[in-house]
C-alpha cells in the first residue's frame, strides 16, 4: 500500500492534469466542503466553500484555452497521521508570458487533512512573485 506522501503527490499530480485539461469535476474531487483558497485574482481576501471554489475555475479554463500552460515543475509533499502540506512551483502562462518570464513560476502551497482514510485539499494557495 502506498504512503501517505505518495498518494497526496498523486492526489496534486492528479489534480494538475485535470486543471489543465479543463476537466473540473476531477478538479474539484479531491477538496474539502470547507475550503479555503487564496489565488492570484480576486477576491483578494479569498474564497471559501466548495461551490465559491468550482465558480473560479471556468475563467482560468478560457484563459487557459488561449494555448497556456499549466505544469509542475517540482513538488514537495510532508505528511502527517492525518494533516499534510505540500508546495509546488509550476509553469502557468501563455506561450508569449512564459517567453517574455522565462523564469516565472506560480508558487501553489496545499494543506490537506485525512477524513475517513481520504485525503482532501482544505486550504489551497497560489501566487506569483511581486517584483
Amino acid at each position: 500500500m502506498p504512503d501517505d506522501e505518495a498518494l497526496i503527490r498523486t492526489l496534486i499530480t492528479n489534480w494538475a492534469a485535470a486543471v489543465h485539461r479543463g476537466d473540473l469535476d476531477t478538479v474539484l474531487a479531491d477538496h474539502a466542503e470547507d475550503i479555503v483558497m487564496f489565488d492570484v485574482p480576486p477576491p483578494h481576501e479569498g474564497i471559501r466553500g466548495l461551490a465559491a471554489y468550482r465558480a473560479t475555475w471556468p475563467p482560468f479554463f478560457a484563459w487557459q484555452a488561449q494555448g497556456a500552460r499549466f505544469d509542475i515543475e517540482s513538488l514537495d509533499v510532508t505528511a502527517g497521521t492525518d494533516v499534510a502540506y505540500a508546495h509546488a512551483l509550476l509553469r502557468c502562462g501563455t506561450p508569449e508570458e512564459l517567453a517574455e518570464h522565462p523564469t516565472l513560476r506560480l508558487r501553489l502551497t496545499l494543506g490537506l487533512r485525512k477524513e475517513a482514510g481520504r485525503w482532501l485539499v482544505a486550504h489551497e494557495h497560489h501566487s506569483f512573485p511581486h517584483d
